[in-house]
């Protein structure tokens, strides 16, 4: 038995204890089993570099619990986006993609392959296995399910998400102070989002538990309300622009600032159109999503708010890399070892998909088809706590 892990995608707070955990129960459990990590996810795949995990490793493996990061690498690769592979010099001319990396898992002689990445890593996953198997290669693929978004299908709750939301209101804790540098200060909270405002609702809800521990000095006007979150704008959410201007010029004037919550996904076909209009090209990676960071929503809000609350002073901050790139919690460790304890027994059993809670299963942890896995969730704004929070928000005078 020969078992290859590979993280792909943007990075999250799970992957080094999910390749933790995973070593450590076949280190445990299959002695005689190989390990290795192929290097930058499917980048490393085709171009055939791998780095071995020795026996000494056992009895070491909660050291992976203390990293954030992937210790193997990320990339962003699509094997199916022949044109990309090529001119980044993965594959040559000619050649596929899809079969180079299978005929180096061939080469390689593995016979798991674990990947740890969101929807695209996953489902690329599957068409490995399908490839192979049709040319009589039987390789057995679990997938892990990573993305701080939590915007699987239909999986309730992917790893790393947890640990993001929490170290953005840790982020946001300190940002905030920043509304004492002038008056009518306008602070754009920038939360990670491409299609989905999980992540910036549950950042909120982390950091309003987090104020409700404050002392405040209200005698010098250190007051609860201006380290509130004063409006979150998602992309379930439609937004009455005007009308939201309306109620927070009147925060504005209150308590001189306002506090936003942005997902960066938020108002996303607006600012594409506007920019296109504009004559400006839209950059895209080679899964042809919007590259973010270029487009830069944040600023596209911070102009139009700042105009409209006649905001002295813009500023906007992105926890996003701070948040993705720190050590999973104990809540989500705790969700990583169930997820990669059955990722393990789905694997040695020969049962090929995604481990995860599923929600249309009554969010039992199975090894959930790959056909059933695919992106671009939405949040569900009807969810009690969002609702409860979203009326205090919108409470505040």
């Amino acid at each position: 038995m020969k078992i290859a892990f590979l993280t792909s995608g943007g990075i999250a707070p799970c992957l080094s204890a999910s390749i933790g955990r995973l070593t450590e129960n076949y280190l445990n459990n299959y002695p005689n089993a190989e390990i290795i990590g192929y290097l930058n996810g499917y980048k490393g795949l085709l171009l055939g570099n791998s780095i071995y995990f020795p026996k000494t490793l056992k009895g070491k493996t909660e050291q992976f619990y203390a990293f954030g990061g992937s210790p193997i690498g990320n990339s962003r690769v699509k094997l199916k986006n022949i044109e990309d592979c090529v001119s980044k010099g993965y594959v040559k001319e000619g050649e596929n993609p899809l079969e180079v990396a299978a005929n180096q898992l061939v080469k390689d002689g593995v016979t798991i392959l674990h990947t740890i990445g969101g929807d695209d890593t996953n489902t690329t996953a599957a068409d490995l296995s399908n490839y192979l198997k049709k040319n009589n290669y039987d390789l057995t693929v679990v997938g892990l399910p990573k993305t701080v978004d939590n915007d699987v299908y239909p999986i309730t709750q992917t790893l790393g998400a947890w640990t993001a939301a929490e170290q953005g209101a840790l982020f946001f804790e300190n940002v905030v102070g920043e509304n004492t540098t002038s008056d009518r200060q306008l602070i754009i909270h920038e939360v990670m989002g491409r299609h989905c405002g999980w992540l910036t609702a549950a950042t909120a809800l982390e950091y309003r538990k987090r104020l409700g521990e404050m002392t405040f000095i209200p005698e010098v006007g250190v007051v609860k309300e201006k380290w509130e979150i004063h409006s979150v704008l998602l992309p379930e959410e439609d937004i009455d622009f005007d009308k939201e201007c309306e109620r927070l010029n009147k925060i504005m004037d209150q308590y001189d600032c306002v506090n936003v919550f942005l997902c960066e996904g938020a108002g996303l076909d607006t600012i594409v159109k506007e920019t296109e209009k504009a004559g400006e090209e839209v950059l895209r990676d080679a899964f042809d999503h919007v590259r973010l960071d270029d487009l830069n929503p944040g600023q596209w809000f911070a102009k139009q708010l700042g105009k409209r609350l006649k905001a002295n002073k813009v500023l906007v901050q992105k926890s996003g890399y701070f948040g993705r790139s720190a050590k999973a919690n104990q809540q989500d460790l705790d969700l990583i070892f169930e997820v990669a304890d059955k990722a393990v027994e789905s694997a040695t059993t020969g049962i090929s998909g995604v481990v995860g809670w599923d929600e249309e299963d009554n969010n039992n942890l199975t090894c959930i088809a790959f056909g059933r896995i695919k992106g671009g969730k939405p949040f569900d704004t009807s969810q009690d706590w969002y609702r409860n929070m979203m009326q205090e928000i919108h409470a505040i005078k």
